[in-house]
């Protein structure tokens, strides 16, 4: 089973309950080995403060989430998503985190552009991408369920996350996620493809049957149908040796939980079924 000693708090778990102070503190307490901020919590508590507080704690951060959300209707608004993105590449070095993750973004309000929309991905990756290599800051992409192709992020598959990363080179990886990626009948394929150096993040959580609410009803690991110790013995075969991150939406289950029952079940878990 798997090491829970390399388990990472992405702070979504528990983002009801804590706030970013509380969550790092919480790790620490707890045993965790990371933590994964969302840029919202951490302009909350203060991008130095916090990177102050979590160096004190001893914690590596797994990921800074996140970055992307490129395509727009018009350049002003495509000039805006950069400049956001070139804060988050600070604000990611600033606090030490091994990479940004980009939720890159679907269709711009109106369009029905799909193949438009993944040409402004793409731009807005690589012009970040320059940027990023400067600080240096590595950027992963994290490939989501096709569901949310047209609202949240029109690269669906670690196939199509692997052919960016091909075309634009050197700082770019990914971010897989289990919850988007788990039923790609390429994926074992895929995630051999993308090797250690490119898997930059490793996030973990379950598929319900029946899910609830495809965003906010995500499982706890072993409540689902996912297998997570294959997909991870996937992984790890790459060579990766990276944090297991957890990230949990559950709007009527673990975000009305005790956060520090929450932290514990996650330990248990990682154990148990991962």
């Amino acid at each position: 089973m798997a090491d829970s000693r390399k388990a990472s708090l992405n702070t979504a778990t528990v983002r009801k309950q804590w706030a970013l102070a509380q969550c790092i503190e919480g790790c620490a307490r707890h045993g965790f080995a990371g933590i994964a901020p969302w840029r919202d919590m951490l302009a909350e508590m203060g991008v130095k403060h916090a990177a102050r507080q979590i160096r004190e704690a001893g914690l590596r951060v797994s990921g800074l989430c996140r970055g992307g959300m490129f395509p727009a209707g018009d350049a002003v608004g495509r000039a805006a998503a950069l400049e956001d993105n070139r804060r988050a590449v600070d604000e990611a070095a600033a606090i030490g985190a091994e990479c940004l993750v980009l939720v890159v973004g679907g269709l711009p309000e109106g369009s029905k552009d799909l193949v438009d929309a993944r040409a402004q991905v793409r731009d807005g990756i690589a012009a970040t991408l320059d940027y990023a290599r400067q600080v240096p800051m590595p950027l992963a992409i994290e490939p989501l369920h096709p569901m949310y192709a047209a609202d949240r992020a029109c690269v669906n598959t670690l196939s199509e996350a692997n052919d960016l990363c091909d075309a634009l080179g050197p700082g770019l990886g990914i971010a897989l996620d289990v919850y988007h990626v788990w039923w790609d009948p390429a994926l074992a394929g895929e995630i051999a493809r993308a090797g250690a150096e490119r898997l930059l993040a490793f996030h973990l959580c379950d598929w319900l049957v029946p899910t609830r609410d495809l965003l906010l009803d995500r499982g706890m690991m072993g409540d689902g149908v996912i297998d997570l110790p294959l997909f991870r013995h996937q992984v790890e075969a790459t060579g990766f040796d990276g944090l297991y991150e957890v990230e949990i939406f559950s709007a009527e289950n673990w975000w009305t939980r005790d956060p520090d029952e929450v932290m514990r079940v996650i330990i248990e878990r990682i154990e148990t079924f991962v």
